[in-house]
């Protein structure tokens, strides 16, 4: 079964989550800003005993990146991530100096992540939504067994996605949401890029930008 660790960096307060299984684990998204944050990350690994097997990006906005060059040197892995996020990506410096944050270009190529993807750490598997409209290449990861998904900036608690940045479109996100997020059961747990988990009933029934 799988645990899951939240993390909520820098000052977007975006959540980094820590799932591990069986002594293994993943990285999604990397929001720890500074040396005090990325530190938390790795002591938490170590005190759990944790071997990191994989890091993975729900979508490549400055908030969620900040911390992907460092993690990648520190466990001398490659991210995870939709094709589609290369070109932000490659322009992770740009992105955070329209904020004035520091953004590090994460290290390329990336391994690419495509709808149905599993990904395997302990007796875990996180299979691979593709879920655009929000940003491009927005993907969430699901644990049917545990009933558990991690859905980026796609779904919150109250709310959806912002789709007026580049890339992000209206139709598409309510699409994605629909066809890939509502269909799964009312007690799976949604975690989200920001705010505190909610499940998918939840927002199937009082979320109002889904009524």
């Amino acid at each position: 079964m799988i645990s899951i660790k939240t993390f909520s960096f820098n000052p977007y307060e975006t959540n980094s989550y820590v799932c591990y299984s069986g002594g293994e684990a993943v990285l999604v998204d990397a929001s720890a800003s500074s040396p005090s944050e990325r530190g938390e990350v790795v002591r938490f690994l170590e005190e759990q005993g944790l071997t990191v097997r994989h890091l993975l990006l729900t979508h490549a906005h400055f908030d969620h990146i900040v911390g992907c060059a460092f993690f990648g040197r520190k466990y001398s892995l490659q991210w995870h991530a939709h094709p589609d996020c290369t070109p932000m990506l490659r322009f992770a410096g740009i992105q955070g100096a329209f904020v004035g944050m520091r953004v590090e270009k994460p290290p390329l190529p990336v391994l690419p992540l495509r709808e149905g993807n599993r990904i395997a750490l302990g007796s875990a598997v996180l299979k691979v939504l593709y879920t655009p409209g929000h940003a491009p290449g927005s993907v969430c990861f699901y644990d049917r067994e545990a009933g558990v998904v991690l859905v980026g900036d796609v779904l919150f608690n109250g709310s959806i996605g912002r789709y007026d940045l580049p890339g992000g479109n209206l139709a598409t996100l309510m699409q994605s949401i629909y066809q890939k997020l509502l269909v799964l059961p009312d007690e799976t747990v949604v975690y989200a890029g920001h705010g505190p988990p909610t499940t998918i009933g939840q927002e199937r029934a009082h979320n109002p930008f889904l009524q």
